[in-house]
């Protein structure tokens, strides 16, 4: 080969690499977690699922729960306002028709290494604060820094693998990544709010107030109520108003929610037409509260809509921090003492399905044995995990629903005794002679009465079951401190589990106040099968890992599960619209609208009765 050759040949390969590298790392409009091509085109008008030409408007009139007393979200302190987030833009938005793809918002472009180490967001230089200050690479550093520094400690725990975040210029910020394989860390980091560091500058970000805040969204806080309710209003020169991800969205020309402190005075509230939408959460209301004339003619409309979403695990969770519940055998025993047939029978008509995983209506729910891909990362911990992990299908019991569970207490009876408990004076004594006496934490006075039969049955067996219920601002403090011994509470669970799992499972988040590992989880084999899962390099293989942490977290019983609905159950007046394709995993509400022509229910209830 002569030199001439040589040199050409070498220049093409030169050409060729470098052609390769912005075809692997080229600017997009969206990500996906898995690479795979997104829904919607670069050029896409508008989602499948609004109304592009929905009428803007009208007041949608909201409840809330437990009042507030706190406009900063971000924080570790106080009760922020109901929907606080709707001010602030953020770099990327989810779609609700993809399990999990974004798109750009104040970002235009982003730009990620082929091997996942680092995210570059190419920001809008149209983006700007309420204030008309622009938004820009600096405001995004500064929101990062400030969530890590000040922010909830679960901002510490969800970007614990970046590194860096650097300003290249006023419109592009690189984040670069302690790790490589990461998948869903760029991701993560579009969903980050875009602060304003010229306000934060004169202001302490980690003060929880009432102070009015400068946002950038679609709506700003137009009125407050301390403790009672807040107002928004539509910004009418929102900057990012005709963006195809915004078309469709953010109808009403105002938001209100009215704060309540007993959700069945927000129910009358609602039929009395004090507000205009509720979610309903109750399997009896839906059954039976709604028989009134409003609903029977059709102008306050119930309505089921369909549910794509793992229904994730809500339980009974017990705080293992307690030396009453760190014994597996007393765990697995007073979870044989709910009654769930009964349960369902008698107080939800029916309604639901008992909860049997953590990944409940998905592909990532465990069942059956595990297979080779599961087994494939349970092996290396197969002497941490109990030995039914890979012997036995998990099933919760299974009563005859009359409402006499006696071999399920014998059951519990035994596995109370083997633990080192038993009855003294009728009454049940752990190890060391103690009666057992436990508190439940609760914050909402109806499921006080879906907790006496299991009160009920726990006193059968001399078990004490002090249900404590204190107003949410109590609750939470409680909660953060990790005062208490059970509580009701909900792991959710997207179609994409990812970081989020180690703020529910890992050790590094056991004393987190701000974390959801209410259980007080520090199992290092639990963290490596969570480690797996976030690392996951295929759809496959994040599906085994799911199992795989599913059957671990069964067989350890930190909770007694519960149960669950594959729709959501709405009531709206009828001066309330809606697209007619829902989103498969959301309601949707941004998109929803109000009537023209159709005047909204007057208000039958005085602010005294409603609150």
């Amino acid at each position: 080969m002569t030199p001439t050759h040589s040199l050409r040949r070498l220049a093409g390969s030169l050409l060729l690499a470098c052609l390769s590298l912005p075809a692997l790392a080229a600017p997009q409009h969206a990500l996906t977690l898995y690479d795979e091509p997104p829904k919607y085109p670069a050029d896409f008008k508008h989602f499948d699922y609004v109304n592009p030409d929905a009428p803007k408007g009208g007041t949608f009139r909201q409840s809330s729960f437990g009042g507030f007393d706190s406009l900063n979200p971000f924080i570790n302190k106080g009760v922020s306002a109901e929907n606080i987030s709707i001010i602030y833009d953020t770099l990327m938005r989810q779609s609700l028709d993809e399990p999990f793809t974004e798109y750009g918002l104040v970002a235009r472009q982003i730009e990620k290494a082929p091997d996942n180490s680092w995210v570059r967001f190419y920001l809008r230089p149209e983006a700007r604060f309420h204030d008309g200050h622009p938004m820009r690479a600096e405001d995004v550093v500064f929101t990062f820094n400030a969530l890590m520094k000040d922010g909830a400690p679960l901002y510490r725990q969800y970007y614990a693998d970046v590194a860096e975040v650097v300003a290249e210029d006023p419109l592009k910020v690189v984040f670069t990544f302690k790790h490589k394989g990461n998948r869903e860390l760029p991701l993560i980091l579009g969903q980050l709010p875009v602060l304003p560091k010229h306000w934060y500058a004169q202001r302490d970000f980690n003060r929880g107030n009432l102070e009015i805040p400068l946002g950038s969204g679609p709506y700003k806080v137009a009125e407050v109520k301390a403790g009672r309710s807040v107002r928004y209003e539509r910004v009418k020169d929102y900057w990012a108003k005709d963006l195809p991800i915004n078309r469709g969205f953010y109808n009403f020309d105002a938001m209100t929610f009215d704060s309540y402190r007993d959700t069945t005075v927000a129910l009358e509230a609602l039929k009395a037409g004090a507000f205009d939408y509720s979610l309903e959460v109750s399997a009896k209301n839906w059954a039976t509260a709604y028989n009134v004339p409003a609903v029977r003619d059709g102008r306050l409309i119930k309505e089921e809509l369909p549910n794509g979403n793992p229904t994730g695990m809500q339980g009974f969770i017990f705080n293992i921090r307690r030396p009453v519940f760190q014994d597996i055998r007393v765990r697995k025993a007073l979870s044989l003492l709910l009654d769930y047939e009964w349960t369902n029978k008698q107080l939800f008509n029916g309604a639901y399905t008992r909860t049997g995983s953590y990944f409940e209506n998905s592909e990532m729910a465990a069942r059956g044995l595990p297979g080779p891909g599961e087994l494939k990362i349970l092996d290396p911990v197969r002497s941490q995990v109990p030995e039914q992990v890979f012997t036995q299908d998990f099933h919760n019991p299974v009563s005859d629903g009359s409402g006499m569970i006696r071999e399920q207490q014998r059951q519990a009876y035994k596995l109370l005794q083997e633990a080192g408990w038993k009855i003294v004076d009728d009454k049940m004594v752990d190890t060391n002679g103690q009666p057992v006496s436990i508190e439940f934490l609760l914050a909402q006075t109806e499921f006080e009465r879906v907790l006496l039969p299991f009160k009920r049955n726990l006193a059968d067996l001399g078990i004490e079951l002090n249900i404590r219920r204190v107003d949410v601002s109590q609750y939470i403090t409680r909660l953060r401190s990790r005062d208490y011994d059970m509580i009701v509470g909900g792991y959710p669970q997207s179609n994409s589990p990812g970081n989020e799992q180690r703020e529910f499972w890992s050790s590094a988040a056991a004393d987190n106040p701000g974390s959801r590992n209410f259980i007080g989880l520090r199992d290092p084999a639990i963290d490596q099968l969570v480690d797996g899962l976030i690392n996951a390099e295929s759809r496959q293989s994040l599906i085994d890992h799911c199992r795989a942490l599913d059957r671990v977290l069964l067989w350890g019983y930190y909770v007694i599960p519960n149960w669950h609905i594959k729709t959501w159950r709405v009531a709206y007046w009828n001066h309330i619209g809606h697209p007619k394709v829902s989103p498969k995993y959301d309601i949707g509400i941004d998109t929803w609208w109000i009537k023209p022509g159709t005047p909204p229910k007057a208000s039958q209830a005085t602010a005294g009765e409603a609150n």
